[in-house]
């Protein structure tokens, strides 16, 4: 097993986008490995490789029992609506409703660099666009209304692990994803 550490709410990688995935080699394999350990560890509906200080296009969820990852998303979101609670592993110990599409279609590829379609509702839907909003930079709570965020930030500021951990940034092995840098 192989458990990260998981970057807290502050640590500029979880603001910064993410590199596309470029190679599909050996290295990415271990870091969906990375991400669904510490994802399990946690335990956690999801993972973004962001969360663990890798900026690289690449996610894992956990959803009714389903393990899935999916690399270089892109996500075509139903009109209708859920409003659910949402929390973070970044944001440990914290969640508030938020809004996201009821349905989405995400493709991308598998960490063998094959073509994948992921196809979910409710949960697996929210946990595939909360990942995907971690590869652009986009925390949950950037997604609340002004009142509920504001609430958010209060709750956060008073979070005894917030501050904590000065940040360390990684830097992946593969050639783009030092571009943020």
């Amino acid at each position: 097993m192989s458990v990260q550490d998981i970057r807290l709410f502050g640590d500029p990688v979880l603001r910064s986008p993410a590199s596309p995935v470029v190679d599909f080699d050996k290295e990415l394999r271990k870091l969906v490995k990375d991400l669904t350990d510490t994802m399990q560890d946690a335990p956690g509906s999801g993972l973004a490789a962001p969360q663990i200080g890798v900026s690289l296009r690449v996610f894992t969820w956990w959803v009714d029992d389903e393990l899935g990852h999916l690399c270089n998303p892109t996500l075509d979101l139903s009109d209708e609506e859920q409003v659910g609670e949402e929390g973070c592993l970044s944001i440990p110990d914290l969640s508030f409703d938020t809004v996201r599409a009821l349905r989405v279609v995400a493709k991308g590829f598998n960490m063998h660099g094959e073509p994948v379609t992921v196809e979910g509702s409710d949960l697996l839907a929210r946990a595939v666009q909360h990942e995907t909003d971690h590869l652009d930079g986009v925390l949950f709570i950037d997604r609340l209304d002004p009142q509920t965020r504001k609430e958010a930030m209060k709750a956060i500021r008073a979070a005894e692990w917030f501050g904590e951990h000065a940040p360390t940034v990684k830097v992946s092995p593969h050639t783009l994803s030092a571009k943020w840098l």
